[in-house]
């Protein structure tokens, strides 16, 4: 992914040792902070899996969506960046499956109690994608109730929707199968074409490959048109959007492109700053 929205770690880890130094260990399980908070769904934990708790650290920030990079090794779904970072004991299960699990048991049902809507956990597949989907398949179904499950041509609601990005090998296989635990993340070029939401119901592309404007000066009015006709087309087909690669340093050049992103009505903001995140959702929330 891009160098823009690589985690600054020193700041990050700050910010959430403060935050999990305040929280009983009870309550980083749960996620919850007495008053069972609203969920910011638009907040997307971009390669989430590098924050000092995975998974818990988002949550604790009440982001609706979080990414994991996962690379099939000996039959494990091992969660890293690069392949030399890919460690034994950090998997698929033991960062994120189990303790959404743990959690929904937990909180009813829910990933934030009182609140039904899914947690989106995107998977991005780094080996390649048509085996090591299978695999995940494997894994998801050991999971009954915890997530989206389309059977056969019908979408039945779980607290949590894993959306498969990364490897475009693992479009066949997902299209093929008449009952599954997860669903696929399409491009811009899905838009238009069969592809239905029961198969696609998110639409993710690189920022930086379709607009110029880095939310410095003015928005272009062709850009902004484009940008809306874009969310205008998705949501017509039941489809979220979201974008990667877009400026994540603080600073008023994010917050004008966050702005316009909110403007146009789309659905996942990208960022490695939880903190910041949460703060701009926030303070939007109260204007």
């Amino acid at each position: 992914m891009a160098l823009t929205t690589r985690r600054r770690a020193l700041t990050t880890l700050g910010a959430a040792l403060a935050g999990s130094a305040a929280l009983p260990a009870t309550r980083a399980l749960a996620g919850e902070r007495g008053h069972w908070p609203r969920p910011l769904w638009r907040a997307h934990a971009h390669n989430d899996y590098e924050h000092p708790r995975p998974l818990l650290d988002a949550l604790d920030h009440r982001f609706g969506s979080v990414e994991a990079d996962v690379f099939l090794v000996d039959g494990r779904l091992l969660v890293a960046h690069d392949p030399e970072d890919l460690d034994p004991s950090r998997t698929l299960a033991s960062l994120y499956l189990d303790p959404l699990a743990a959690r929904v048991r937990a909180n009813r049902g829910a990933v934030y109690r009182g609140h039904r809507g899914p947690l989106q956990l995107l998977i991005d597949i780094k080996t390649e994608g048509s085996s090591t989907y299978l695999e995940l398949d494997r894994h998801l179904r050991r999971y009954r109730h915890l997530f989206t499950t389309y059977a056969h041509g019908r979408v039945l609601p779980g607290p949590v929707t894993a959306v498969i990005s990364g490897d475009r090998a693992a479009r066949a296989p997902m299209a093929g199968q008449r009952v599954r635990r997860a669903f696929y993340d399409g491009r811009l070029t899905d838009l238009g074409t069969p592809a239905p939401a029961s198969l696609a119901p998110l639409i993710s592309d690189n920022w930086t490959l379709h607009f110029t404007w880095r939310g410095v000066g003015p928005f272009p009015a062709a850009e902004r048109r484009k940008l809306r006709g874009i969310v205008r087309s998705a949501h017509a087909r039941g489809q979220r959007v979201r974008f990667w690669a877009t400026p994540d340093l603080p600073g008023p050049a994010r917050d004008a492109l966050w702005g316009e992103l909110v403007a146009a009505d789309v659905d996942h903001l990208n960022t490695d700053d939880l903190t910041g995140l949460e703060a701009f959702l926030d303070a939007r929330r109260r204007t």
